[in-house]
């Protein structure tokens, strides 16, 4: 017969979880989150026109946007760089590509209120060359004044 350790029987096994460890990771992955989803909405700046336009409802889908700075340049959400200027044959194969891949991705053009309407015009044609049936403008709600009642 074997003899048993009396120091086996006297201990249970231990069968909970400490959670610390998960809060404190927890916390710094909140405060990364926290730092980093500011940055990730930046985009080009654009001083968009004010508009008194309804919202256009939203869709699962992530639109195409075609951005205009003050100087003209072009620039696509989609793609390695967005926040470099594309050439308009970029536009094109980029915005064909994608309008192939998913033609009901809605398509907007973003533009600065100091550009000529002419390069506009200009951009809004290189997306319907593309394949956009439908291209919508993004601006800025007008704010509007109230008047006092009476």
């Amino acid at each position: 017969m074997m003899q048993q350790s009396g120091n086996r029987r006297g201990r249970k096994l231990m069968a909970e979880i400490n959670v610390v460890p998960y809060i404190d990771v927890m916390l710094v992955l909140l405060i990364i989150f926290m730092i980093t989803a500011p940055l990730l909405t930046q985009g080009i700046k654009v001083d968009l026109p004010k508009a008194g336009a309804e919202p256009i409802p939203s869709e699962d889908t992530q639109p195409l946007i075609l951005s205009v700075d003050v100087r003209g340049n072009l620039y696509l959400n989609i793609g390695k760089d967005e926040e470099k200027p594309v050439t308009e044959e970029a536009v094109l194969e980029r915005v064909g590509a994608v309008l192939r891949r998913e033609p009901k991705t809605p398509v907007l053009v973003k533009a600065d209120q100091n550009v000529p309407y002419g390069r506009v015009v200009a951009g809004m044609v290189l997306l319907q060359q593309s394949g956009a049936e439908k291209v919508g403008f993004i601006t800025d709600p007008v704010e509007t004044k109230r008047r006092p009642q009476r």
